[in-house]
């Protein structure tokens, strides 16, 4: 007892001495941070007349492409921050800097972290860095679509038969959810094999996993970033993910492990198989089989969402803009001709001013507003003194880019023959590589459809061959216009940083004779 009062005696009386030592502790520290100074202060801020960073955050939510737009006519080729739905502060880097940004390495600037990021991975739970996927698209599906192409022409032909109505007169479609099925089935052609992919089981998973997952992701982006810790795995639309999830992995897990069980010879020869076949160290070793049946998930969330859009978009400029099918539907026959009426590499790579209108498209409307996400792990300097700091996200201002009249002539026009006479003026003068580099496939820093640099996206080839097919099949069978009443196209929806079709509207179809 005479030993504890001792020692609380002596530290009452150091008591004072411990207070000012903690004290210029406290002080030194902030002395620190206040003369290192925040790395963002000297950024300028789009919307920078608002009062407060909510004030942003609630306009990014409702009118994104507006911020994007206001910051890069305001700031061109500086940057400078914008608030997002998502995380506070996004660092908007000129597109002038992509060379620079695309050389940098993945743990400077990460594109899985922007992914994880962005579709809030930690609580959507989407499959996002393992190796393996990218390496299988390239090193097996685009050297396989020579020999696949064929086949997958085929399945977009049945999976047509099976859903679009007969149409023998006008005929209202809803054609972004006939093309949600016919892509799933599609894509689950090459990713899963045809007896499975046509089952209503597999179509149904496959589809409903990617609208609740953007659901999911849409219920996040309105929460407060600080509330999301607390109350994001409480909201109706994570919960009903993860019951989707939870049905998915029910169905395709035992797949996944029928398919490890199967002798060599009668491997199927698909995406899945090249998954199970693939696995070795270098990729993370074998992985479970529950993990496998997610990855499945996830590269059918990239497909069929994007593809999807996509080819709604290009359906909507059709009907639209009737004047243009039958040059486009002359251009289909007299290609297939040439390649003994089937949909060769080669009968796609023909059809350039289909490949135009596709991409005039997607100019016109992307899927979003900006470009070449990446999380920043490590500081970095551009090539004018600039230090981006780490722990932000940096995007480039793909759809403001796309619309600067300094970078094409009458940006506000759709012109579907915009990118096919950029390419026959390159063939004539020579210009071999701008030709290639104004193809919708390609990797292009003004039109940022498909990403840059080293992780753009490698399923592109694939993706455009499906888009493609779809569309020239659908042209060689039907014409198609707006439903009554209705001039100009359908408008497309915005929500934050992306912009959909409306997926609520019809088309008129009408199927036409065969010559």
């Amino acid at each position: 007892m005479a030993q504890t009062e001792t020692l609380l005696q002596t530290l009452a009386a150091k008591l004072p001495l411990l207070l000012s030592t903690a004290g210029l502790l406290v002080a030194v520290f902030l002395a620190q941070v206040l003369l290192k100074g925040n790395p963002l202060a000297n950024l300028p801020v789009a919307l920078d007349d608002l009062p407060s960073d909510e004030k942003r955050r609630q306009v990014f939510l409702t009118r994104a492409k507006d911020v994007y737009a206001t910051g890069y006519k305001k700031f061109k080729d500086r940057v400078f921050r914008i608030i997002t739905s998502n995380k506070y502060h996004v660092i908007i880097v000129p597109p002038k800097y992509l060379n620079e940004l695309k050389s940098l390495p993945d743990d400077t600037v990460s594109f899985d972290g922007a992914i994880e990021q962005t579709m809030h991975a930690k609580y959507t739970k989407l499959e996002v860095g393992h190796k393996l996927i990218p390496h299988i698209v390239k090193s097996n599906l685009t050297p396989s679509l020579v020999r696949l192409n064929p086949t997958i022409a085929e399945e977009v032909q049945e999976s047509f038969r099976r859903e679009m109505p007969e149409c023998d007169d006008w005929t209202p479609v809803n054609i972004n959810y006939k093309l949600l099925r016919i892509v799933a089935m599609v894509s689950g052609r090459v990713f899963i094999g045809p007896e499975l992919s046509r089952s209503e089981e597999y179509v149904d998973a496959a589809i409903n996993y990617t609208i609740d997952l953007m659901h999911a992701r849409r219920a996040v982006d309105t929460m407060r970033p600080w509330l999301r810790p607390f109350l994001a795995n409480r909201l109706p639309e994570i919960k009903k993910l993860n019951e989707r999830l939870a049905q998915a992995d029910a169905f395709i897990k035992p797949i996944v492990a029928h398919r490890k069980k199967l002798p060599k010879e009668q491997a199927p020869d698909d995406m899945l198989q090249w998954m199970l076949d693939g696995q070795s160290e270098k990729f993370g070793g074998e992985y479970k089989t529950e993990t496998l049946a997610r990855m499945q998930l996830g590269i059918s969330f990239a497909a069929i969402h994007t593809t999807t859009m996509t080819t709604t978009n290009v359906f909507y400029n059709l009907a639209a803009y009737p004047q243009y099918v039958s040059v486009l539907r002359d251009e289909v026959r007299d290609v297939l001709a040439q390649n003994n009426n089937t949909f060769t590499s080669a009968a796609l790579q023909g059809m350039k001013r289909l490949d135009s209108f596709i991409k005039e498209t997607m100019r016109i409307d992307p899927a979003g507003f900006a470009g070449f996400q990446r999380r920043v792990y490590k500081p970095f300097t551009l090539s004018n003194g600039q230090v981006i700091p780490a722990d932000v996200i940096i995007e480039v201002p793909a759809h403001a880019l796309a619309k600067d009249p300094d970078v094409f002539e009458n940006p506000d026009q759709f012109n579907p023959w915009r990118f096919y006479d950029i390419r026959q003026k390159a063939r004539e003068q020579g210009a071999v590589e701008e030709a290639a580099q104004n193809q919708f496939v390609s990797v292009n820093p003004l039109v940022l459809t498909f990403g840059y640099g080293r992780h753009a996206c490698p399923g592109r080839f694939f993706a455009a061959n499906e888009i493609k097919m779809i569309i020239a099949n659908t042209i060689l069978m039907y014409d198609m216009k707006l439903m009554d009443g209705h001039t100009q196209r359908y408008p497309n929806l915005e929500f934050g940083l992306s912009s959909v079709p409306d997926p609520t509207k019809e088309l008129l179809f009408k199927r036409i004779e065969i010559a």
